[in-house]
């Protein structure tokens, strides 16, 4: 029987994402990474080189999800409310995927992060987006456009990396998350209004 590497590939790092969500790189382990997924420890070593090869592999993966699940275009970009949405959408989808970028922030900043040029140049490509659509005056543009993004990540984000902080501030407000999004949206639509 043919073995089956793109699936052994995506339970390695679905129980990947769990373990190092939990424990961090430094805290998971290869063995229980194995376990989880059901898959001999020898396929990580083969398929990723090491441990942290497969926390540099889960991080990409994982921005590669968020990335197709809130595109922003040049032809989208006017509508940055419902990239918001999108984003929240993804994080309520991936409740690990924020702990993993606070254990990426919390490792020791040894030269470059996991496909960063690549995150980078995505990350231009939607200011380049926000910033045409400023040009093309569907966006205003009081605020520049990497600044614009950033806010608007950090505000779709932020109900999820900190929801004892919104349950503080808004109560009972945050026991149903399609009205946290719609607050959110229409947030964001503010933004995008010209005066």
């Amino acid at each position: 029987m043919a073995w089956d590497t793109e699936r052994t590939r995506r339970l390695l790092l679905e129980a990947a994402v769990l373990e190092f969500a939990e424990r961090g790189p430094d805290g998971a382990r290869v063995n229980a990474i194995a376990t989880r997924a059901g898959i001999n420890k020898e396929r990580i070593y083969q398929y990723f080189g090491d441990k942290r090869g497969l926390f540099e592999a889960v991080l990409t993966d994982q921005l590669e999800q968020l990335a197709a699940a809130s595109p922003l275009t040049a032809d989208t970009a006017g509508d940055l409310a419902e990239y918001a949405g999108h984003v929240f959408d993804f994080h309520r989808t991936h409740p690990k995927f924020l702990r993993l970028m606070y254990w990426e922030g919390l490792q020791p900043q040894e030269g470059r992060l996991p496909a960063e040029s690549a995150r980078a140049s995505h990350y231009a490509d939607k200011v380049a987006a926000l910033a045409a659509a400023q040009q093309a005056g569907t966006l205003p543009d009081e605020v520049a456009p990497g600044y614009l993004l950033y806010a608007v990540a950090a505000l779709a984000a932020w109900w999820f990396a900190a929801p004892q902080v919104v349950r503080m501030i808004l109560g009972p407000d945050t026991d149903d998350p399609d009205a946290l999004r719609a607050a959110l949206v229409s947030l964001v639509r503010r933004l995008e209004v010209r005066d």
